[in-house]
Formats: structure tokens, C-alpha cells, sequence
């Protein structure tokens, strides 16, 4: 045997045989027997066999009867022989052997319990079947206690024959290995504490001073490396752990002591405890007190509810074409993969009931779960259910994966990495071929989680659980949901650092099921502190964390603007929550003290949530269990469910090569293209198709100033034709303007620009250097113009202008302070806003809001010249100093010609005409401009002087201001998002198909129905009524209005009988 520490000092025997089976030691035990055996425990015959040369050592007269080797196990007998069969002939064995005395020798006998022959296949069947054993467990001792005297019986559950469970249990064969795994170890820890209220309940069969039983600590394992990997030990492994188990079977039959040694893992020498002068006996209840009943408190259900503090629940005005634009109330569908926690085990289980943890709560998981509602139960589903009552997807109650409650919860109990190419494969087969779900159009929500069950195992198989592999396998999953699954943000949670998990078995008044974590997490809990295997275990979680960043930031996932990934970090740490004495608090795990209880899934929905609403580079990525977590809210400048596209996140990694950029156009998927069925009267009634011209005014940034330039000799040239806002060359597939966009669903739309220079500007009176002041005689000369030109209906044609101006404004305060004020600029746009409404019929007049302007200060280019350019363009935002005084009083000036221009469009000024309206579009309130790097701005959204904006840019704003318009007044997207994606342009949806101003932004109002009239009414009676009512009131209103005109009549002869 590969062990140390013997010889002991205490191998004596006692001077008398003692009376009392309190005070025998080793070497007073004359016979060595065991029931329990089966034909296949082999390595259970190979444990005892070194036992018996250990004891050997203390009592060299030491008998072991021959019949445990031979008749009592032979294979016609083996196969169908209880306990308490094998207790009688046991008894009857010794009560005739002529070898001993059996009423003078002290005997220890051996009852082992084989786990790995008991088989439940339902939930339901497991106690039933622990019932069972415990019964013939009782009655075997029953028929001991009766039979012999001067007997120790230690009980021990016995679980290491590897490859008999399956044999026992066919139908665990459809099953995982991991949930094979866990089965195993649960239904050994329910057994075992159910043996051990047996002994409570029967005092030890303790009645008689010379009888009593012992129930070992914990069952007997196989080594971890073969439960982990499922296959069998080399000769040497099975040799090494028959001497691990014979030393944990040894170590549990004497009693403790302080100085005892673990057994060692590691597979050198095992130390082997001896009996001390002060504990030199055989461990009974009544010598060495156990106190096995476990006094963990049961959860006092804590508040597992949730307060929803958020507002504004309301989705996309239409449903978005870009993933980096979805709200929480546009997600239809959620899904999830991943291993336990997310499978739910134990996650409601009594802290008492062990064998509850094997029950999957798929209705309480974290990230998919939807039992019952916010208030009770925190889920990520259970939050997204505010922003939409009609989300689908979420797993509710219990039960395995293929259930109909798991619905798209697809993760399994035990799972590694390994595992999720299959799980992605059938939870979007499941998503495809449910008639609930329209898998081209509805947005999905999938969360992703695993790689602690890799990190368990990896010491035992350290290329198959590698860090390449591990992102292999996860890649490969990915990479099938981004072929296969349209519309769809893929949440990709970091594994978890598991390591603090130790804390909760390195203090035994927690009473954890020790032995259990080390089955399910070895090469995280056996490891010795500070050892360089413990050190592994850290470095290969920061290595799973890494690789993950690694692969997400190559952007192979973003090639399409309806899918991403996005790594939520947030258990990248982990706190673990002390009670106030300092101790762990096992309340936020299940009874095994590994997986989680509702209370810590209740922190992880919220920080999970949380993490989705923070930028990328700024998200949470420490997990306090112990710290209030209050959830987050979109926010009107961040409504979206944050991307590194809506983040201003740049990747770390080199993105792959994208094939170069031939033109600026967009892609168009709108179907409804229809105009109104007749011309429609109300502003408020407009679709894009009713709209016949377009106009608009403003400076270079209208006019198209350098758009195109390539050099600085064409900075000057006016490219009118791919102007924002009212450009028209080619087509929408090569340049994206709004007019382009207008032409899809009206192609004889008129006004448009195109070309270069003033000779076909059209409608487009824009004017390179402008101020706000010189918008009045812009509004001059294109109502001449419309009202001049032939192929315009001034009254009929309904009419679309754009204004966007004030950036010279800002650009030149400082040298011109009282003439550029706020109230100034404000007074301009309502001079030219006044003459519009008072002169043109059918108009709707888009204001686009002054752009947050300091970010142009970050714009460097590659020429020596764009300093000096940018200085001479606008002084006053380029030349203060960082931090200066000037620079914040620009800020400040900026900030309010904003806040002006909203209160002049927000009251009630121009309400009074059914035909007019004026929509103020915000998009370019949090301007922001698209690094390449570290503070380093985008050059390509500028021309060469870098100040005056590039086609990019024109197509950029043209998609934004498009999108402003379909989206209500309140709840438009208020920053920018400029981003090179084809797919941007939003589309009128069924219910709001009208261009939204703020008449219909507002709630419609509930709908009357009309009374009707009794069928016996005569048609004659309402016509005589009304005309009689028409009579009557024409009536009343002469009186009234006479007697109004004498009161005027005397004020106006008091009023010229006085002077001011």
C-alpha cells in the first residue's frame, strides 16, 4: 500500500476486553466481517482486503471470516441478496463459528450501503426509493442488534463502482453525463442524511451497552478524475484509489482528532491516521458526539420581488432594422443556454432537502425564467415583461430541457462548454418550428452562460476542458445562431469566478455537504491554499474571461446590423455575502452549498439587466451578493439595449477586413408604400407618400459644402445633389438623402437637388456660412420660388421643408455676443417659422435641433492644414484652451440655444392651422463623432479641411433624421448613431403609418360608440330637430353677439377720452 504513518504508538490491545462498546480500540476487534457486497464491487473488495492487512497490524489474531470472500457473495446468491438476508446469515455465521467466541470477542461489522444500484428515473420516484433502502437498512439492524453481541456496526454508503450505474439504471442513459454526475452524488447525500435521522430516531441501536451503530461521515466516492472524464482508471489509478478509499474507510472508524489528515487528491503518499493516547478508541456516537443534523435555518422566503422604477416602458415607435437600436419593450422572443444555474436546480429547494437540488426551476432562472410576475419573482424575463406583455420564450415551473415548460430554456444540469453546439441546434429548431413565433421578424433576446463545470474539471483533463477548446465550443455555438437566427442580441455572460465558492467549506459550522462540492467541483475545492493548483484554477477562469473578449472583439459577429453579441461581465467577481459574525451566508445557496437559492438568482436577473444597459467599456463586472442592487433604467438619451455600435465602443482587436465602400446608399425594406386613400386635410393624417415637395434651408452643411472634396481645391464646390436633407442624385442603393428615401415612396417627388453649384439646387435655398438672422430671406425666396414655379400646386401639394442652422451662430459668439445670443437665434428661427405658417398652406416644417459642437474640437485629420482651417472656420469652439473659461461659456451658449429653440417649438404658437405643423428632431442634441482610437475622432465623416462634413456624414444625418420622423414627439432618439449600416432606414408600421408630429404623438383618445336611434323613429323627427336646433342657436347668437357690440361701443367713447 502506497501509505504512511504506521506503525502507531496505541496498537495495543486492552488489558481486558472492554465491557463497554465505548472503549474499544483497533486491536480489541477479534472478527472483522461486512454485508452489503454485490458480485460486481470489486473495488470494494479491493478497499476491505487492505483494511484487513491494516487491522492485521493491530491484532495479528485478527479474523475475517472466509464466507465474505466466497459463499455469501458467490453469483447465484449475489445478484438477489437483501440486507437483511445477508444480516441473518451473518449473524448465523458467527453465532456457529467455531473460531470465536461470540459472546466474548468484539466484532466490527461493516454494512455497506451501494448507491450505484438504486435507480429513480422521475423526480417523484426518489424518495420512494430512499424510503426503501432506509427500511431494509433498519430491518437489517434490526436482525444485528438482535443476533450479536460485542458488536460495532459502521454503516457506509458505498458509490464507486464507475461503470455499474448505468447497467442498474438503463433509462439514465438518454441523460448527460453531468446530470448522470449530479443524480448520483444528490441521491448519495439524501441517503446519507436520511440514514442518518435513522440513527437519531433509534438512538444508535444503542440500548445495550456491548451494541451500537455508527453512520460514516460521508459516502465513498470514486475518484474524481473518473466521475469527471467517464472512463475507467489504468491499473496504477485503481490501485492508488483503493488506497484513498481503505484510508477514508480507516480514518472514519476511529475517532477524530484535531491533527487529522485529509485524504490526498493528488495521488502521493497517503497519510494515515493513527489513535492518539486521548482518543484511542473505535468512534462511536457516544464517545466522539456527531451532531450531523444539519442546523442550517431554513430560508424565511426572502423578498425575492422586484420594484419596476422605470417610466417610459414603450417600444420603438416601428420595429427596428438595427440590433443597435432596440429597445427593451421591442424584444419578443427570450432564450437561454447554459448549464445548472440556469437549468435552475435547487434553486427553491429546503436548505434541508438535498435531494430537491436535482428539481430544475426553470420558472425562477435568472436569465429565462417566468413564473408568476415581477413583484415575486426576479427574472430577466420577468423585467422585459414591463416593457412587453406579449414576450415569449421564458421557461416557467419545473422540469428538464425537453419539456414543454423549459419552452426555450434549453440549458442542462451539468453542462460544459461542450455542450452548447447542441443546445444552440435545438433551441433554434424549436424557435423555427413554433407557430407562436415569427423567426424572421420578431426580436430575440438569447443569453448564453457556461464554464464552470469546465473549470470543475479541468485538472482532471486539462487539454479537453483547454482554453481553446473551451472558445471553440462557444464559438461554434455562436457562430450557428449568427447563420441561423435573424434579429437577435445574443447576451454571452463571462463564467463566473468560482473560486470564492471554497469559503462556504473551509468553516464546518456551515454543516455544507463538503464531500459532495468535491464530486461536482474537484479542482476547485480540493486544492490546498496558495498551491500552485488553486493558482491554475485563477488563472484559467481569467483566461475563459479573456478569450471570450477576444473572440467577441474580432466583430465576425457584427457583419450584420440585426445581430450581436455583447459580453455581459458582471461575474467576472465575486463577492460572497458574510453574515454579521463573519461567516459565509449559505442562505444564497441551495442545500448543497454549490448551486444558487432564489435569493442570489435574484441579484443576478438584476445585475444581468443592469449590465445590459451599460455602455460597453463601462459595465459592472464585480457581483456583491451582499450589496443592494437596484435595477437601471433606459434613459431618453440611451434608450437602447446597449451595443458596442450604440456604446461608441471600439473593438481592441483588428477588425476583419470588410470589402471596401463604394457608395453611401442604404437598403430599403419598407412594404407599405401607399399614400393616403384620399388627399389627406390634416397634417397630423400625412404619410410619406403624400408628400410632393421638398425644400430647405440652412448653411454649408445643407448647402453641401465640400461633401465630395478630395482636395482642398474643391473644398469650396457645393455638392448639392447628396445634401442631407435635400439631395437627390441617383438613387437610395448609391446616395442616402432624405429626398432619396421620400422617392421610394413617392418617385414624382419634386424640390429635390442634384449636382453640383446653384443651376438645379431646386428647393434647396441652403447658403454656405449662413447665420440664423439670414433664415428670414431664405424663407423669402423659396416661398417665390415655390409659389413661381409650374410644376408645384402652392395650395394643393403637401409640402416638407428642413431647417438646420446655428452652427456659424456658435462658431462666431464670442466675437459677436449681443447680435449671437440664445434669445437672438431664437427670435430668427420664430421670424422665419412666423412668415411659413402665415403664407404657406400644407407644410411640415422639420426643425433639426443645433448640434452639441465641442466634439469637433477632437477632429485632427492627416493635414497640417486642418488646424489652421478649423480656426478660421469657427474661433470660438476651436481656439479656447482644455478646461478653459471660454470654453465653458461656449458649452453653456450651446446648451442654450438648444433649450430656446425646444421652448419656442413646444408651445402653442403654430397650433392654430390643421395644415401646419413644426417638429423639432433631436437627433443631433448628444452629438457625438466615432473614434478610431483613444480620443482620436473619425476623420472620415469630414471633408479635407477637416470642419465641413463628408458624404458619410450627409448619409449618416439623412438615415437619422428619417428615423426622428417616424418616431413620437417625447420619445425621439435624442444622439446620433453613426455607424456604416445599409440596413438603418426605419419603416411607418401599421399602427403609426403618419409622419409623427405632436398632435398624434399624443394617446389616442378612447373611442364612443354613437347611440342609435329606435328603429320606430320616423326619418322626418331628427331633420325637423336639427333644423330647430340650427334656428334656435342662430338666434341665441345674435342676441349675444349684439349685446357684445354695445358694450364695445361704450369702452372704445371712454378709451378717446384719455391719453397715455
Amino acid at each position: 500500500m502506497s501509505v504512511t504513518g504506521l506503525p502507531c504508538a496505541q496498537m495495543f490491545a486492552s488489558q481486558s476486553p472492554p465491557l463497554n462498546v465505548h472503549g474499544v480500540k483497533p486491536s480489541d476487534v477479534a472478527v472483522l466481517s461486512s454485508i452489503g457486497l454485490d458480485m460486481h464491487s470489486t473495488e470494494l473488495s479491493a478497499v476491505l482486503s487492505r483494511l484487513r492487512e491494516l487491522m492485521t497490524l493491530f491484532n495479528p489474531a485478527l479474523i475475517s471470516p472466509p464466507s465474505d470472500e466466497t459463499n455469501l457473495y458467490t453469483p447465484q446468491f449475489a445478484q438477489h441478496r437483501t440486507l437483511v438476508e445477508q444480516a441473518k446469515e451473518a449473524s448465523l455465521h458467527l453465532q456457529n463459528t467455531q473460531v470465536t467466541d461470540v459472546d466474548r470477542d468484539w466484532k466490527l461489522l461493516l454494512l455497506f450501503v451501494q448507491v450505484d444500484q438504486l435507480c429513480a428515473c422521475e423526480q417523484q420516484q426518489l424518495q420512494s426509493v430512499l424510503t426503501g433502502v432506509v427500511k431494509e437498512v433498519d430491518d437489517a439492524l434490526q436482525v444485528l442488534h438482535s443476533q450479536l453481541k460485542r458488536t460495532i456496526v459502521s454503516i457506509a454508503l458505498w458509490d464507486a463502482e464507475h461503470n455499474s450505474f448505468h447497467k442498474t439504471c438503463p433509462c439514465m442513459e438518454a441523460n448527460s453525463e453531468g446530470e448522470v454526475r449530479l443524480q448520483r452524488v444528490m441521491l448519495s447525500q439524501a441517503l446519507q442524511e436520511s440514514l442518518n435521522e435513522l440513527m437519531v430516531k433509534k438512538r444508535w441501536y444503542g440500548d445495550r451497552d456491548d451494541f451500537t451503530v455508527i453512520l460514516q461521515d460521508s459516502p465513498f466516492i470514486t475518484d474524481p478524475s473518473s466521475v469527471s472524464t467517464g472512463t475507467p482508471l489504468s491499473e496504477s489509478q485503481a490501485s492508488q484509489q483503493a488506497d484513498n478509499l481503505m484510508v477514508q474507510l480507516w480514518t472514519n472508524l476511529l475517532q477524530p482528532t484535531s491533527d487529522q489528515h485529509n485524504t490526498d487528491a493528488s495521488g502521493k503518499m497517503v497519510p494515515l491516521p493513527c489513535p492518539t493516547e486521548d482518543r484511542p478508541f473505535l468512534r462511536t456516537e457516544g464517545n466522539s458526539p456527531s451532531h450531523r443534523l444539519s442546523d442550517a435555518s431554513p430560508l424565511l422566503h426572502p423578498f425575492t420581488g422586484t420594484e419596476m422604477p422605470c417610466g417610459d416602458l414603450s417600444p420603438s415607435p416601428s420595429s427596428p432594422t438595427s440590433v443597435h437600436e432596440l429597445r427593451p419593450g421591442d424584444i419578443k422572443v427570450v432564450a437561454a443556454v447554459g448549464d445548472s444555474l440556469t437549468a435552475g436546480n435547487g434553486i427553491a429547494s429546503n436548505p434541508n432537502n438535498i435531494l430537491d437540488v436535482l428539481r430544475q426551476y426553470r420558472g425562477l432562472s435568472w436569465s429565462i425564467g417566468g413564473d408568476e410576475n415581477l413583484t415575486t419573482v426576479t427574472t430577466l424575463p420577468n423585467i422585459l415583461k414591463h416593457f412587453n406583455h406579449n414576450l415569449m420564450g421564458f421557461s416557467v415551473g419545473t422540469g428538464k430541457q425537453h419539456t414543454p415548460q423549459a419552452f426555450l430554456n434549453q440549458a442542462v444540469a451539468g453542462a460544459k462548454s461542450e455542450d452548447i453546439p447542441a443546445q444552440v441546434r435545438t433551441l433554434v429548431t424549436k424557435m423555427k418550428r413554433d407557430p407562436r413565433i415569427n423567426f424572421k421578424s420578431d426580436w430575440k433576446l438569447i443569453t448564453v452562460f457556461v464554464g464552470g463545470n469546465d473549470i470543475c474539471d479541468h485538472c482532471y483533463n486539462s487539454l479537453r476542458y483547454s482554453v481553446e477548446n473551451y472558445v471553440r465550443n462557444v464559438k461554434e455555438g455562436l457562430d450557428y445562431l449568427h447563420k441561423e437566427v435573424p434579429r437577435a442580441l445574443v447576451n454571452l455572460v463571462e463564467p463566473l469566478q468560482i473560486t470564492p465558492l471554497r469559503e462556504l467549506h473551509k468553516d464546518p459550522s456551515l454543516k455544507c455537504p463538503t464531500w459532495l462540492v468535491k464530486i461536482l467541483c474537484p479542482c476547485v475545492i480540493l486544492p490546498e491554499e496558495n498551491s500552485t493548483a488553486l493558482q491554475m484554477v485563477e488563472d484559467l477562469t481569467r483566461n475563459y474571461q479573456r478569450i471570450l473578449h477576444d473572440l467577441v472583439d474580432s466583430s465576425q459577429y457584427d457583419t450584420r446590423s440585426d445581430f450581436t453579441v455583447v459580453i455581459q461581465p458582471f461575474f467576472r467577481e465575486i463577492i460572497v455575502p458574510k453574515l454579521p459574525d463573519g461567516r459565509a451566508d449559505r442562505s444564497f445557496f441551495s442545500a448543497d452549498c454549490f448551486h444558487l437559492s432564489q435569493k442570489a438568482q435574484t441579484l443576478m436577473a438584476r445585475s444581468l439587466w443592469n449590465n445590459m444597459l451599460e455602455p460597453l467599456g463601462k459595465k459592472t463586472s464585480t457581483q456583491d451578493f451582499s450589496a443592494e442592487i437596484n435595477l437601471k433604467c433606459p434613459s431618453k438619451a440611451s434608450p437602447f439595449i446597449r451595443t458596442y455600435n450604440n456604446s461608441d465602443y471600439v473593438y481592441t482587436s483588428p477588425s476583419p477586413t470588410s470589402p471596401p465602400v463604394t457608395n453611401w446608399g442604404s437598403n430599403f425594406s419598407c412594404v407599405d408604400l401607399a399614400p393616403s386613400d384620399t388627399e389627406p386635410t390634416s397634417v397630423h393624417k400625412l404619410r410619406p407618400a403624400d408628400i410632393k415637395v421638398v425644400a430647405a434651408l440652412g448653411d454649408s452643411s445643407t448647402a453641401g459644402t465640400g461633401a465630395k472634396a478630395k482636395s482642398l481645391i474643391n473644398l469650396s464646390k457645393e455638392y448639392k445633389g447628396v445634401s442631407w436633407s435635400i439631395g437627390g442624385d441617383m438613387t437610395l442603393e448609391n446616395v442616402t438623402t432624405l429626398p432619396n428615401i421620400l422617392r421610394m415612396f413617392n418617385p414624382a417627388l419634386k424640390g429635390f437637388s442634384t449636382g453640383q453649384g446653384s443651376t438645379k439646387k431646386g428647393f434647396n435655398m441652403a447658403v454656405a456660412g449662413a447665420k440664423t438672422s439670414e433664415i428670414p430671406a431664405q424663407v423669402r425666396t423659396l416661398i417665390k420660388a415655390m409659389r413661381e414655379n409650374k410644376e408645384v400646386n402652392f395650395e394643393k401639394d403637401w409640402k416638407l421643408v428642413t431647417i438646420f442652422v446655428g452652427g456659424n451662430d456658435l462658431c462666431h459668439y464670442c466675437l459677436d455676443q449681443s447680435n449671437l445670443s440664445p434669445k437672438n437665434y431664437s427670435h430668427n428661427l420664430m421670424l422665419s417659422l412666423d412668415m411659413l405658417y402665415e403664407e404657406v398652406p400644407r407644410l411640415l416644417v422639420n426643425v433639426v435641433e443645433i448640434l452639441q459642437i465641442d466634439p469637433l474640437r477632437k477632429v485632427a485629420g492627416n493635414s497640417i492644414i486642418c488646424p489652421l482651417l478649423q480656426k478660421t472656420s469657427c474661433p470660438c469652439v476651436i481656439n479656447p484652451a482644455e478646461n478653459s473659461p471660454e470654453l465653458e461659456e461656449i458649452k453653456r451658449i450651446n446648451l442654450e440655444y438648444q433649450v430656446e429653440v425646444q421652448h419656442l417649438i413646444s408651445g402653442d404658437r403654430y397650433d392654430g392651422r390643421e395644415d401646419f405643423a413644426v417638429v423639432l428632431q433631436p437627433f443631433l442634441e448628444n452629438f457625438f463623432i466615432p473614434h478610431i482610437g483613444v480620443g482620436e475622432a473619425d476623420p472620415s465623416f469630414f471633408s479635407v479641411d477637416c470642419f465641413h462634413i463628408s458624404e458619410r456624414t450627409h448619409a449618416e444625418m439623412a438615415i437619422a433624421l428619417w428615423n426622428n420622423m417616424l418616431e413620437p414627439v417625447g420619445r425621439k432618439q435624442a444622439y446620433n448613431n453613426f455607424t456604416h449600416d445599409r440596413s438603418k432606414i426605419h419603416c411607418p408600421s401599421e399602427a403609426n403609418p403618419f409622419i409623427f408630429t405632436k398632435i398624434n404623438s399624443l394617446p389616442s383618445p378612447p373611442t364612443l360608440s354613437e347611440p342609435e336611434c329606435p328603429s320606430s323613429l320616423p326619418v322626418w323627427v331628427p331633420v325637423v330637430a336639427g333644423v330647430g336646433g340650427l334656428l334656435a342657436g342662430i338666434i341665441v347668437t345674435w342676441l349675444i353677439s349684439s349685446c357684445c357690440r354695445r358694450q364695445e361701443n361704450k369702452a372704445q367713447t371712454k378709451m378717446r377720452g384719455t391719453s397715455f
